[in-house]
Formats: C-alpha cells, sequence, structure tokens
C-alpha cells in the first residue's frame, strides 16, 4: 500500500518534529547544569531582600542638608522610616511620649536636653522631636542622646523646603498692609483673601500654627510606634527646661485625674507664674477651664482628647488666628460639647527659658537663660518629689471668648491646615 503525502503535510511534520527536538535538548541541558545554590553562611536572593529592607528601616537617620530637593527627599524617608535611636537600650513599651516642637534655636535646644537629661525616669519616656528647621547643628544635637529612645519626625511644609512658594512667601503674593482695593488692581495671588483686619498673611507667621496641627495628627496617627498607646503625650517646645522631678510630678497628676477629676482633659505641668512661688506651691494642683496664656506650655493629653478636639477640626484650620494656643482656646469656647478642662500644677514643672522668638529675633541669649535656670533650680530643689498632691476645685469651668489676632485670613492656610488630616 502506499501513502502519499502532501506537500503542506510535510512542511508541518517537519516544523513539529524540529520544535520538540529544541525541547528535549533545553530540557536535557538545564537539568544536566550545576543549581546555583547560596553560599554557606549567607542568605538566598528572596532572604538578601528582605534582610536589606529590615536593615534601612532600622538604621540611623540620614539627612542631606544640601538642596531643597534633597532635604524634601530626607523629610519624606525619615518620616516613613521611622527609626527609633536608642532602641536596643530601651526595649520595654514607654510610659510616657514626650513631644518636643523645634524650631531653630540650637542654644535652648541643648539647655532642654540637658534638663532631659537630669529629669527622673526619663529612660522610660519616648522622646519625639518635630523638627521644622533642619541644620546639622540641631541633628546633631538630637543625635547625641543615649539616655532614652528617641524618633525625630520633620514637618514636610516647612518655610525651608518652599521658600518661594506657599505655604512659603511667594513673591506673587500681597504685601501685608495693602488695601484688597490695590491687592486686586496689582493682581497678586491672594488678594481677595486679607484676615480680619485687611492684613494680607506673613508665611513666618503661620509656620508655628500649622507645624503643631500637623505634629498633633503625625504623633496620633501615624507614629507606628504609638499603635495601641493609651497613655499621654505630653508637648512641649525646644526652648522649654524640665524640672528634674517632672515624670515623678506627672505620674502623680495623672493618678489624681484618675481619682478625682475623671472629666478633666489636659494635665498642665507648667505654667508661666513667677518661681518664687514654688515653695508654696510644690504639692498643689488645681481645676479649671484651660486657658491659652496660662496653661500652653507641657500640655498632656490622650489620644481621647485628641479625637475630641478634631471634632473641631475644620473650626481650628479657619478660624482667623494664627496661634495655636488661641485658636484652641476659641474650639474650647465655641466649638466644643464644653470647654477643656485641666488639672494645673500651681509650681510649673516647665520653665520657659526662651527670650527669643517669632517676635523677638534679635535678643537671645541663651547663657543669660541658662544662669537663671541654675539659680531656680537650687532654690527649689529642697521642694521637689512630693509625696502626695494637694487639689484645689474652683467653683465653675468657664472659658471665655477671645479678640482673634488675625493673621489667618489665607484660603490656601485653611486648605492646608484641613488636609493634614487626611492619609497621604
Amino acid at each position: 500500500m502506499r501513502f502519499k503525502i502532501h506537500k503542506k503535510n510535510a512542511l508541518a511534520l517537519t516544523v513539529a518534529v524540529f520544535v520538540a527536538v529544541v525541547f528535549v535538548y533545553t530540557m536535557f541541558k538545564s537539568s544536566s547544569l550545576p543549581q546555583d545554590k547560596p553560599k554557606q553562611g549567607t542568605a538566598g536572593s528572596s532572604e538578601k531582600l528582605e534582610t536589606l529592607s529590615i536593615a534601612q528601616n532600622h538604621s540611623p537617620n540620614r539627612f542631606l542638608y544640601g538642596s531643597v530637593f534633597e532635604m524634601k527627599k530626607s523629610v519624606y524617608e525619615n518620616n516613613f522610616r521611622q527609626f527609633i535611636m536608642n532602641a536596643e537600650m530601651f526595649q520595654s513599651d514607654p510610659e510616657l511620649v514626650i513631644v518636643v516642637q523645634v524650631h531653630n534655636r540650637p542654644a535652648y535646644l541643648r539647655l532642654l536636653v540637658e534638663s532631659l537629661r537630669e529629669t527622673a525616669e526619663i529612660h522610660s519616656t519616648l522622646l519625639i522631636f518635630s523638627h521644622d528647621y533642619f541644620s546639622k547643628e540641631v541633628g546633631e544635637i538630637v543625635q547625641g542622646i543615649t539616655f532614652c529612645r528617641v524618633l525625630q519626625i520633620y514637618f514636610p511644609y516647612s518655610l525651608q523646603l518652599y521658600p518661594n512658594e506657599f505655604p512659603g512667601q511667594d513673591p506673587s503674593d500681597c504685601p501685608r498692609d495693602i488695601s484688597k482695593d490695590e491687592a486686586k488692581k496689582k493682581g497678586c495671588l491672594n488678594a481677595d483673601y486679607p484676615d480680619s483686619y485687611g492684613h494680607y498673611r506673613e508665611a513666618a507667621f503661620t509656620q508655628a500654627k500649622h507645624h503643631w496641627w500637623w505634629k498633633l495628627h503625625f504623633v496620633w496617627e501615624r507614629v507606628k510606634a504609638l499603635q495601641g498607646y493609651s497613655g499621654y503625650a505630653v508637648f512641649i517646645e525646644d526652648d522649654n527646661y524640665l524640672i528634674p522631678d517632672f515624670y515623678s510630678f506627672f505620674k502623680r497628676m495623672a493618678a489624681l485625674k484618675k481619682s478625682d477629676c475623671s472629666d478633666c482633659d489636659i494635665l498642665a505641668l507648667g505654667n508661666h507664674d513667677s518661681p518664687p512661688l514654688f515653695q508654696d506651691l510644690a504639692n498643689k494642683v488645681e481645676t479649671t477651664g484651660w486657658v491659652s496664656t496660662k496653661h500652653n506650655i507641657g500640655m498632656g493629653l490622650t489620644k481621647d482628647v485628641y479625637y475630641k478636639i478634631m471634632g473641631c477640626a475644620s473650626e481650628f484650620c479657619t478660624y482667623d488666628d494664627y496661634n495655636w494656643d488661641w485658636t484652641l482656646q476659641h474650639l474650647s469656647s465655641q466649638c466644643l460639647s464644653k470647654p477643656l478642662k485641666v488639672i494645673a500644677a500651681q509650681a510649673s514643672r516647665v520653665l520657659h527659658t526662651g527670650d527669643c522668638g517669632m517676635h523677638q529675633k534679635e535678643s537671645c541669649k541663651p547663657e543669660a537663660a541658662s544662669q537663671k535656670v541654675q539659680t531656680i533650680l537650687q532654690s527649689v530643689k529642697s521642694y521637689l518629689f512630693p509625696d502626695d498632691l494637694v487639689s484645689r476645685k474652683l467653683d465653675s469651668v468657664k472659658s471665655s471668648p477671645h479678640i482673634r489676632n488675625g493673621g489667618w485670613g489665607d484660603i490656601r492656610d485653611h486648605t492646608l491646615c484641613k488636609n493634614y488630616g487626611n492619609k497621604l
């Protein structure tokens, strides 16, 4: 019997045989080659990637202080990584969180760090330094801390990162004292948004309120080390100085709040009263309404109180006052369901050393401030670490409205402020 093979069939058969031969040959070669194995004592590629990732997240902060682009990159990388310094030495969970708002006052920051070092039981805390000015000098001061855990976070809308555009001062922004009609003729960017007194924004005066509000969000919402933390965060600034029994006094205040003032919102460990009263008031606290000019230093609050304040976030961000504390006073009297109530130390455990700042930049005298602090410490040291606290309850808690200070009329500030609450 004869078979008849068509040309098309023959061509298809040839291609099929060729493909089969190539496949068999390839499989044979791959099976005969030696397999790559990790060298003894080393990880495989996936393990290497995992190790590299862990190393990156547990290596010291690197901050590039060169160009604006490099600083922005460093800000976002460090805020994401959140490296905790000294974590290997202090491995237990923090009992207290102290948050420091840091600007460009290195001499005063050194004084604060000195006071922290001398604070009893400071090893039980987590220190968070929130920066809105980035310099090698400031960074090295914080990097030198070895007595407790430390986290550095960085305000990503610092004027230093936006020198010629919002939230910095844009060259096309309206001059402060120009009238609205002149501003409209001039065509400057924010002509429609003067403040309550007809003035236009000055970037240098808006930053502190922006930073304070961002910091509040970041600490309670985004700091990974505080997930599940139910304790207090005490908020201070870089020109504050802590008395040695600060933490001991705080613990007694927290216990007293729990037993005698469960509806108190804030623990105020500082005030602006004169130090000579210390000996008579060393173990005394009072419960009263929160007052911005008196209780804005050494404020301790929990996440529950943070959420309470967040209920008025829109009002905070649109109220025409460039001061965060006066804005909080407004929320207490006009927005919250009831005024903020505070239990306050009558003998301050937080001193204010700064003799210069937002409004006074030429009169900084850190050496004189240091001498003044040492004099105060010598005069009060016999009255520190009281065994028991004596509480004085005022008849009622009132929070009267105040006259707004302005400086916060620009809609761009309102919008940026509201965006801090969003997850980025």
